[in-house]
């Protein structure tokens, strides 16, 4: 775990730094001032709040975390689909990058079933252990 974490971290990061290469290659209209700031905040925010996410003390903790993350990776292809459908930017250089957003959201979705799935059985193991008082 400890290592795909590190991978993850690594991933998230590159994904921002080139976020932010994406943004500075925009437009200097209002249009490409105002998606390029909301981008630049949800692509990075995905690395920052990933690396939240292996900080997190707990398991409810984890799982808040790492809900964020999924939203602001969900939000950045978002603003990557709205870049192209507004012809700010052409498809062919989003392509990699939207696909990599995609499939960072994709990874932390599958994370969050398999989190709350060892939460929930977690509680029916707690559940099963508690005598029941009728029994008494």
């Amino acid at each position: 775990m400890e290592h795909q974490a590190e991978v993850l971290k690594e991933r998230t990061k590159r994904f921002a730094v080139r976020v932010i290469r994406v943004v500075r290659s925009l437009p200097s209209g209002s249009e490409g001032r105002v998606i390029g700031h909301q981008l630049l905040r949800s692509g990075t925010s995905v690395a920052a709040n990933y690396r939240a996410v292996c900080r997190a003390r707990s398991r409810p903790e984890f799982l808040a975390k790492l809900a964020i993350v999924i939203e602001e990776a969900d939000e950045s292809v978002f603003w990557l689909e709205l870049l192209v459908d507004a012809a700010l930017v052409p498809e062919s250089k989003l392509k990699d990058l939207q696909s990599e957003a995609n499939q960072l959201v994709a990874i932390f979705n599958a994370s969050r079933t398999t989190a709350k799935k060892h939460v929930q059985s977690a509680i029916n193991n707690q559940q099963s252990t508690i005598p029941d008082k009728k029994a008494s």
